[in-house]
């Protein structure tokens, strides 16, 4: 049988993980905020409609929380698109 001790210091050979996100995944998560937080209200509209029957209201409220997600995530799409052609620099 093996030793796992033997294979230790090749799996602790990387770089140290601290935890913490790199300045590129920050970047990354500022970028998408917009999109994330669309998603929640979305998600904060649906879930007020589990437990009873949606009223129009309701209804209004979704529709309208459907359209910021599309726009916050076309807006991405764009800004991404609009990056890879310039070639990185927005």
């Amino acid at each position: 049988m093996k030793s796992i001790a033997a294979l230790q210091a090749a799996v602790t050979a990387a770089a140290p993980f601290d935890g913490e996100p790199s300045d590129a995944e920050l970047d990354a998560i500022e970028t998408e905020m917009p999109a994330i937080l669309a998603d929640v209200a979305l998600l904060d509209a649906q879930i007020m409609t589990i437990d009873r029957t949606p009223t129009e209201l309701d209804h209004q409220r979704i529709r309208r929380a459907r359209r910021r997600v599309l726009a916050a995530r076309r807006e991405l799409a764009n800004r991404s698109a609009v990056v890879s052609l310039s070639g990185g620099a927005a």
